[in-house]
């Protein structure tokens, strides 16, 4: 339980009255179209953007979760943190096809690229996935967050849990709501930094109490020491949750489908001024993405050794964040970071509200709607975002009873959704010669085939011994691998079949295509800075790789 002082309610207190003064802010710019509303008018700089893609990932799974991580399998998970430079190829090679392509979606790049049947597909896909795992997690994660660092069982009588869940999602959706994506965007700024202060300042007081007085560094000795193989960033080929080949490709895999082609972050590089800024803010993202490994996932690490060593205590390992927060942190400090832990969550609701609404008004509402006006579809903008608040809200209770079950499965889920996903967005942007069909029937079977797996897994015991037992009994990156390969192989195969489309319908949509005055806006927004920053953010990554191998 964590004690707050009058100066932790203080700083707390100061947070929110500057976020409602950024609010305030952004709802003075008022939206006169769906561009305004959804992509903050197109007019977004690198910095906001960056700062939007950061908060926009970090969530509550992070703060608490991925310490959890930390203090169970050490340095295992890190490879999902260290994914700069797949945020990079967002920047170098798919804005270019998102910016100039005036998308609002990617279904609806897919559907320029590919056909009306794949956007449908990817929209539900995107929709259902958004409600049922990321708001439901988000949310529910959030309400035990707070429940356990506070330590407050109830109030009135009502469950503490209930109070938070619900509050966050009622705060978190009326400036959605109101503001859209100008709203998100500037509190992203705001965010972002009081996020990362907050973790630095439990990475610097976990290691200097390590110390002992003798310094940081003598502190990370003794993390290194306890920790000893979880301290390792590569596991054997034969480990059953981590094994490296699963882990260098299975990885890859499910980065890129998120940072590449997710509605959810690539909405914030469609908001960009143009190609450069939109370049230049995934390069901030980059070095902004290198932190997660040592402000969440290290201080998991540093509670098994402070736990070793008599300082703190705690059961389980998702306990490890909110225990540094309540044993260690003086009075101020644990106000600063909490306040880290509601920028997470409301950044991480806020945008998944957005996201959501967008793709059911552009997807479905203006697709069956295609003469409706710019004011109709911002009132249904709005109206759909009051719905995904109100089923984030209806789904709480649903979590709280399946919680466990729910929680085992879900860290499956986006390496069963990722393969089909990724293989039709590589494979229709590297070649010409991949059908629109071809496009539409890769989707489905990769989502199939994720999904046989994702509804025999909670079976597991009874197909054992059976013909089936085989795919659930795969490692899960081995199997995320293996869905990629099969969808790409269906692809070229669907396409040797099947009709190619125009060179008109798809100029601008592949490599072989794009336009020469988007290339040239590219080649014109380039310059020394934007090498350095790529070089620089390769090479840290490759240090810590090196530094953990």
């Amino acid at each position: 339980m964590v004690e707050l002082s009058t100066l932790d309610w203080l700083v707390l207190g100061g947070f929110f009255i500057l976020l409602v003064g950024v609010v305030v802010m952004s709802l003075r710019q008022k939206e006169e179209d769906t561009a305004d509303y959804f992509l903050a008018g197109r007019n977004a700089s690198w910095l906001v953007i960056g700062a939007s893609i950061f908060a926009s990932n970090i969530g509550s799974e992070h703060l608490v979760g991925l310490s959890g991580s930390g203090a169970e399998t050490g340095m295992a998970m890190a490879h999902w943190e260290l994914q700069s430079w797949i945020i990079l190829l967002l920047g170098w090679i798919f804005v270019p096809f998102y910016w100039s392509s005036k998308v609002y979606t990617m279904p609806e790049f897919l559907e320029r690229r590919f056909n009306s049947k794949c956007r449908t597909f990817l929209s539900v896909i995107s929709l259902v996935s958004y409600v049922l795992t990321k708001v439901a997690v988000t949310v529910y994660a959030g309400g035990v967050a707070f429940k356990t660092i506070l330590g407050i069982e109830s109030i009135w009588g009502i469950d503490f849990f209930w109070i938070s869940a619900i509050g966050l999602v009622v705060i978190t959706g009326i400036y959605t709501v109101l503001g859209g994506m100008k709203a998100i965007m500037w509190t992203s700024v705001l965010q972002t930094p009081v996020l990362i202060i907050g973790s630095l300042v439990i990475l610097v007081v976990g290691l200097e109490t390590l110390g002992g007085g003798n310094g940081m560094m003598a502190g990370w000795d003794v993390v290194e020491r306890v920790n000893g193989d979880n301290m390792h960033l590569m596991r054997s080929a034969a480990d059953p949750n981590f094994p490296w080949p699963g882990i260098i490709f299975g990885s890859f895999i499910i980065g890129f489908w998120y940072f590449c082609t997710d509605q959810y972050i690539v909405q914030r590089v469609l908001s960009a001024k143009g190609i450069k800024e939109a370049r230049r803010g995934t390069m901030f993202a980059g070095y902004l993405k290198l932190l997660p490994v040592f402000i969440f996932l290290v201080p998991g690490m540093i509670a098994v050794a402070l736990k070793q060593t008599g300082v703190i205590s705690y059961d389980s390992s998702d306990q490890a964040f909110p225990t540094l927060v309540a044993q260690l942190l003086p009075a101020g400090v644990k106000g600063i970071v909490i306040g880290g832990l509601v920028a997470a969550l409301m950044s991480s609701l806020a945008s998944l509200f957005n996201s959501s609404a967008t793709l059911f008004t552009i997807d479905f509402y203006k697709k069956y709607r295609p003469d409706c006006s710019e004011k109709k579809l911002l009132q249904v903008g709005r109206i759909a975002t009051v719905v995904v608040v109100v089923l984030g809200i209806v789904w709480i209770p649903v979590m709280n009873a399946i919680a466990d079950v729910l929680y085992e499965y879900l860290q499956s889920v986006q390496s069963l959704i990722a393969p089909g996903i990724a293989a039709v967005f590589v494979m229709g942007l590297l070649s010409r010669k991949i059908t629109p069909s071809a496009g539409f029937v890769g989707m489905v079977v990769g989502f199939v085939l994720g999904m046989v797996r994702l509804v025999l897994l909670p079976f597991k015991d009874s197909v054992a011994g059976t013909s089936l037992a085989w795919v659930v009994e795969m490692n899960w990156l081995y199997y995320c691998v293996m869905l990629f390969i099969i969808v790409c192989a269906v692809i070229v195969v669907t396409s040797m079949f099947t009709k190619a489309a125009t060179e008109e319908q798809i100029q601008g949509l592949t490599f072989g295509t794009l336009g020469k005055g988007t290339m040239k806006e590219v080649l014109d927004g380039l310059d020394k800075w934007d090498y350095i920053h790529t070089i620089g953010i390769l090479g840290i990554t490759a240090v810590i790789y090196w530094r953990f191998w």
